[in-house]
């Protein structure tokens, strides 16, 4: 019988310490340390010395966010493909961790410009979740309807992008956590519209409540911001403002994310389009 217990020990101290792992992969990620958090998550995928089990793939669903945060958006997508699987059959397919990592997967689509397949998915994942119950729902559902809005305004449907903007952010309290990304894909549909003044005024109000928002969103919307604003003050005729915020954006991501993060192209791509003007 003391054989038996002193295994069970064993396999209860890795258990714990895989745990532990998995959080600090987590704490590096809200950190935006994305490469020691890719780091450590693939370490606790990999680590076989005790049965399967449910944290192997959490930690490749955090290694494969934290890849697409460092700009290696193609990569990702093909890690939450191939968790699709894993998930339904450890989770089922309604589980909040399930429509997390379809969530992730369709916003990635929208990074990648496949802003079709990210709204079919992103529209699923919604409907998914309003019909489910649990404290998660709401921000699933909101970070759902935040994918919708990335993907209408990639296809020029901007007044969709607008009307589900102002729908999202009038829901109940629970998915507030999203609100400044759901303020800024607002701001670009209103962009999206010629309504320069609004956009700006949206964007800026978004920036003075970013000391509401905790560490881990304030650093993963590193650049936002100033993005929609310089494109607002492009719109305004106000090229030499949209070129400092451009900038701004551009040398903040650059840093935060690394040259091929969407975010980074983007804003170099409006400083070129300010500096051809």
């Amino acid at each position: 019988m003391k054989f038996f217990r002193s295994r069970d020990r064993v396999a209860a101290d890795q258990k714990q310490r895989t745990r532990a792992s998995l959080t600090r992969a987590t704490t590096l990620y809200t950190a935006g340390r994305f490469a020691e958090a890719e780091a450590e998550a693939r370490a606790v995928a990999s680590d076989w010395s005790w049965p399967r089990h449910q944290d192997r793939p959490l930690a490749l669903r955090l290694a494969a966010a934290a890849t697409s945060a460092q700009g290696r958006h193609a990569e990702a997508l093909a890690a939450y493909d191939r968790l699709l699987f894993d998930f339904r059959r450890e989770f089922g397919a309604k589980d909040p961790r399930t429509l997390i990592l379809r969530s992730n997967r369709a916003q990635t689509l929208a990074l990648l410009s496949r802003y079709a397949e990210c709204e079919e998915e992103c529209a699923a994942v919604a409907r998914t979740a309003a019909r489910g119950k649990g404290r998660e729902m709401p921000y699933i559902l909101a970070a759902a309807r935040n994918g919708l809005i990335y993907a209408f305004n990639g296809q020029g449907r901007h007044q969709e992008a607008e009307a589900l903007a102002r729908e999202a952010l009038g829901a109940p309290p629970g998915a507030d956590r999203l609100a400044s990304a759901l303020r800024l894909g607002l701001a670009r549909s209103l962009s999206g519209q010629g309504r320069y003044e609004e956009a700006l005024a949206e964007a800026e109000r978004t920036a003075e409540s970013r000391s509401a928002l905790s560490e881990a969103m304030r650093y993963l919307e590193t650049g936002a911001v100033d993005l929609a604003s310089a494109t607002a003050l492009l719109g305004l005729g106000r090229a030499a403002e949209a070129r400092v915020r451009a900038s701004a954006a551009h040398d903040a991501c650059l840093s935060a994310f690394g040259p091929d993060h969407h975010r980074t192209s983007e804003a170099l791509e409006l400083i070129r389009r300010i500096d051809s003007a």
